[in-house]
C-alpha cells in the first residue's frame, strides 16, 4: 500500500489530521492498534477551545458539535467555600469554550472519514516506522499472521504517550522534561443532572474537586486522591460524600446523586519531548506532550499540533513549500510550553499538596487572593482557558 502521509494512531489527533488532509486532496492511511469500539469507549474530558472548534469546522465535521455542544461563557472557582465567577466572554472580548465530549469528537471524525472513504486500519499490531531519516519512509504492521507495509512520504506519530512513535527516536536525539504530581483524580460519570450549568473548580483543604458535565443529563465529577488509592476503595456513597464536603454549602445542597456509570483514577503528570520532528517522523499530541487535566489543555494542545502540521503538509503538497514542516517543531513547542505553564499554574493553584511547607501554602493562598481581586489576573486566566491564538 502507498499513501502520502502515514498516521500512527486512530484517536482524535490522527483522525483530525487525516480528515483535514483529505479535504485538501492529500491522501493518508491511519494505523490503529485497538478496535474502533475500544477507541470510542475511552472516557475523556470535553472542553474545546475556540481554535479547536474552528479546526473541526474546517475539517467538515463540526455540524453536530455546533448543534449539540454547549457554549460556556464562563466557569466558577471555589476557594474553601467562597465562589468567584470567571466571565470568559467578557474578559476575552467575546471568546468562549464548547463543552462537547472527546468521545463525541472522535465519533464525528470517524463518521466523516467513513463518509469520505478514509482508510483506517484497526487492530494493526506491531506497528513500526522505518527509514525515517530517508526520503522513502514506510510503516509495517501485523494483521493476523501477515506482515503488511505502507509506503509514504511522511510519518505522523499520534499514538499517545505509550505508543511506538516517540520510542522510534534515538534517546540521544530527544530531550525529555517531566513533572509527576503526588496525587491523582478520581473521576465518576453519572446519569444525573449537573449541579451547575458551568464548570466549578474547587480548592479545599481536603483536596481539589471539579464539577463538570457532558450533557444536561450526564455529569462528570472529580476529586483529588492519593496515588495509593484504588477505584475499588471508593464506593459511590463515599465519593458523593467527599465531593459534597469540598464544595460550597449552597452547591453541595443542590447536588443530585446517583449510581456511577464509570469510575477511574488518573495520575497527574506534565511531560514534553523535544524536538517534535525527527527526520520524516512528526510527533503530535500525547506522543510528544502530556498535561494535567486541570485547565483542559490536553486535547486542545493536540489540536494546535495538528493545526501547525496540517498547514505545513498542505503548503508542501500544494506549493512545494517545506518551510512549515521545517518550522513545525519550533512552532508547536512554543504553544505546547504555554499550555504546560497554564496547566502547571492551575494545578499548583487549586490542589492540596501533601507535606507542603507553610511558605508554599501562604504563597498559594496569596495567589488565589490576587486572582479574586485583580481583573488583569482574571483576564490572563480567561485568555489561556479559551485558547491562545495559533
Amino acid at each position: 500500500m502507498k499513501t502520502q502521509v502515514g498516521i500512527i494512531g486512530g484517536g482524535p489527533s490522527g483522525l483530525l489530521l487525516s480528515q483535514l488532509l483529505h479535504v485538501n486532496g492529500i491522501d493518508s492511511v491511519i494505523l490503529e492498534r485497538q478496535s474502533r469500539d475500544y477507541v470510542l469507549g475511552r472516557i475523556r474530558a470535553g472542553v474545546l477551545e475556540h481554535g479547536f472548534a474552528r479546526l473541526m469546522r474546517e475539517a467538515q465535521c463540526g455540524e453536530r458539535m455546533d448543534r449539540e455542544g454547549q457554549i460556556h461563557e464562563g466557569f466558577e472557582i471555589s476557594d474553601n467555600g467562597a465562589l468567584l465567577h470567571v466571565n470568559l466572554k467578557e474578559l476575552t472580548g467575546g471568546n468562549t469554550v464548547i463543552v462537547y465530549g472527546q468521545t463525541e469528537v472522535t465519533r464525528d471524525l470517524y463518521e466523516a472519514r467513513d463518509r469520505m472513504g478514509g482508510v483506517i486500519i484497526h487492530d494493526a499490531s506491531d506497528v513500526k516506522p522505518h527509514g525515517i531519516l530517508t526520503e522513502t519512509p514506510y510503516l509495517t504492521y501485523r494483521k493476523g499472521s501477515e506482515i503488511l507495509r505502507v509506503d509514504c512520504d511522511f510519518i505522523v506519530g499520534a499514538d499517545g504517550f505509550h505508543g511506538v512513535s516517540r520510542k522510534s527516536v534515538p534517546g540521544e536525539a530527544l530531550r525529555e522534561f517531566e513533572r509527576v504530581y503526588p496525587f491523582g483524580w478520581l473521576g465518576m460519570l453519572s446519569r444525573t443532572e449537573p449541579v451547575s450549568p458551568e464548570l466549578i473548580y474547587a480548592k479545599h483543604e481536603r483536596g481539589f474537586a471539579l464539577c463538570s458535565l457532558r450533557s444536561q443529563v450526564l455529569s462528570r465529577y472529580y476529586i483529588q486522591v492519593p496515588l495509593s488509592d484504588t477505584v475499588d476503595g471508593w464506593s459511590d456513597e463515599a465519593f458523593w460524600g467527599e465531593l459534597k464536603r469540598r464544595l460550597p454549602a449552597e452547591i453541595a445542597a443542590k447536588l443530585i446523586t446517583g449510581p456511577s456509570i464509570e469510575k477511574s483514577i488518573a495520575p497527574l503528570r506534565s511531560y514534553v519531548a523535544e524536538p517534535m520532528r525527527y527526520g520524516n517522523l512528526f510527533l503530535a499530541g500525547d506522543a510528544a506532550h502530556i498535561v494535567p487535566p486541570t485547565g483542559a489543555r490536553g486535547l486542545n494542545s493536540a489540536g494546535s499540533d495538528i493545526y501547525y502540521l496540517f498547514n505545513g503538509l498542505r503548503d508542501y503538497y500544494r506549493n512545494d513549500d517545506d518551510r512549515g514542516l521545517e518550522a513545525y517543531s519550533e512552532r508547536a513547542l512554543a504553544r505546547v510550553w504555554k499550555a504546560q505553564r497554564f496547566s502547571w499554574w492551575m494545578t499548583s493553584l487549586l490542589h492540596t499538596f501533601p507535606d507542603s511547607e507553610p511558605y508554599a501554602k501562604r504563597l498559594q493562598d496569596t495567589e488565589m487572593s490576587h486572582l479574586f481581586s485583580s481583573r488583569n489576573a482574571l483576564a490572563s486566566l480567561a485568555e489561556n482557558y479559551v485558547g491562545l491564538e495559533y
